[in-house]
């Protein structure tokens, strides 16, 4: 334990992250395919959130302060939920570019998440694919390891954690988006010094793909048929016209979050990632886990470019 800091190290953490990458591509995806509603509960709850309470507990971390289980304004809350809504098409841009990219090497494959076509099924869903996601998720990525990689500085431990989240979903073809939610998600639990911020903001990005889903009928599919079979010419028009709707989203984004109210204590100095001197860096036995992870990333995203 950090006796100065009370909070996980970088090393135990990053153990931590491997030991969970692991049961999740394992045991999680073994209850999946058994039953897929059960199997995302067993995989958050059991898997992500339960190991995560239990550990900081019997390490005797203060789950509150390690978690940021602070207050959040009513006022902050909208301001998350706008930002949420309008930084969803950035992060689809960022996924559609890394589809396209792997497009060239290997065929689409579909989205493991169940797309509901009836209202129980939409309400189960959710709970499960949004709001689920949100609590455990954010535990994990913006409680414990945001919170364990501050040492490193505040804008690496953004940067890092939010890498990490990406790499946890373990779909190339999903990679670039959660990557760039999670920085976002980082940025506003700092600026409000709350993680309910993030748990706000993921369960918001969550629904939203969730209502679209299901509202379209399968809309995901359709759009990968379509993209597989037109040309470069309009792939590269479609690219642009998408990427500049997306830089429009963006500048609304940016613009809110630099008018979220903050809290007193959790104020934060302009700019945001402003560089600080002495930072820390991870030494070999910290990175050892992490570069662990990634290569059971590249072996299990093996099949989109050579099957």
């Amino acid at each position: 334990m950090d006796k100065n800091n009370n909070k996980p190290t970088i090393v135990e953490t990053n153990f931590f992250y491997l030991i969970i990458a692991l049961l999740l591509i394992t045991v999680g995806a073994w209850a999946q395919s058994k039953e897929v509603y059960s199997g995302l509960f067993i995989t958050e709850y059991i898997i992500i959130l339960l190991p995560i309470l239990l550990y900081l507990k019997m390490r005797g971390y203060s789950i509150k302060n390690i978690l940021r289980l602070n207050r959040i304004s009513l006022k902050q809350i909208m301001y998350v939920i706008f930002i949420a809504l309008f930084s969803y098409p950035v992060a689809v841009f960022f996924n559609y570019i890394g589809i396209i990219i792997m497009s060239k090497f290997g065929e689409f494959m579909p989205s493991s998440v169940p797309i509901p076509t009836a209202p129980i099924e939409f309400l189960i869903g959710f709970f499960l694919i949004a709001l689920t996601p949100g609590i455990c998720e954010e535990t994990m990525f913006r409680g414990m390891i945001m919170n364990s990689y501050s040492s490193l500085g505040r804008k690496k431990a953004i940067v890092y954690s939010a890498i990490l989240f990406g790499i946890f979903h373990f779909n190339v073809q999903n990679l670039l988006g959660p990557i760039f939610l999670g920085i976002l998600f980082g940025i506003l639990v700092y600026k409000t010094n709350s993680i309910f911020a993030s748990i706000i903001g993921h369960a918001t990005n969550n629904s939203i793909a969730l209502c679209i889903g299901f509202f379209t009928n399968n809309m995901e599919q359709t759009i990968n048929v379509e993209s597989a079979i037109i040309p470069d010419i309009e792939l590269i028009y479609s690219t642009i016209v998408i990427g500049v709707m997306a830089l429009l989203f963006w500048l609304i984004v940016k613009r809110l979050i630099r008018s979220i109210p903050t809290n007193k204590q959790s104020k934060i100095e302009e700019p945001l990632f402003k560089q600080v001197n002495n930072e820390q860096k991870m030494s070999g036995i910290e990175i050892v886990p992490i570069l662990v992870v990634v290569l059971i990333f590249i072996v299990y995203n093996y099949r989109y470019f050579f099957v």
